[in-house]
């Protein structure tokens, strides 16, 4: 069983056990992003728009590190912690997405680490 593990300083560390994403039989699994500036460590703590811009940078940076991008998404999860903000967040997502639409779970949750308002996993195929 060939599984690579993915790691790159243009998305934030791992603050716990477990990879920024797994790739195996061509699909990447992206673990759960949050809006932390890779470079700075900063917790973006502003707007919803600022939150979801910052969180799908993230997800897209590991992507490209593991021969991948946007383009290639087959499902987003999308954890959000006021799902009144959803509207915001869609108008985030498709502008960064374009004319892509992968499918995709929206999950409204109770809270999120470090009081953020948004969180985004991802599965996506690489490029052969």
């Amino acid at each position: 069983m060939n599984i690579e593990s993915i790691q790159t300083s243009d998305a934030p560390t791992p603050a716990g056990h477990y990879s920024q994403a797994i790739v195996h039989n061509g699909l990447i699994y992206v673990a759960g992003q949050l809006p932390i500036d890779p470079v700075t460590g900063e917790k973006l703590t502003g707007t919803i728009e600022e939150q979801t811009e910052r969180t799908l940078r993230n997800l897209e940076a590991i992507l490209k590190a593991a021969n991948s991008d946007l383009s290639r998404v087959l499902k987003m999860t999308v954890y959000v912690s006021d799902i009144s903000q959803w509207g915001a967040v869609n108008v985030v997502y498709a502008r960064i997405l374009g004319d892509h639409k992968p499918a995709r779970a929206i999950v409204p949750v109770k809270e999120l680490h470090y009081g953020f308002l948004i969180e985004i996993d991802a599965i996506a195929a690489v490029f052969n």
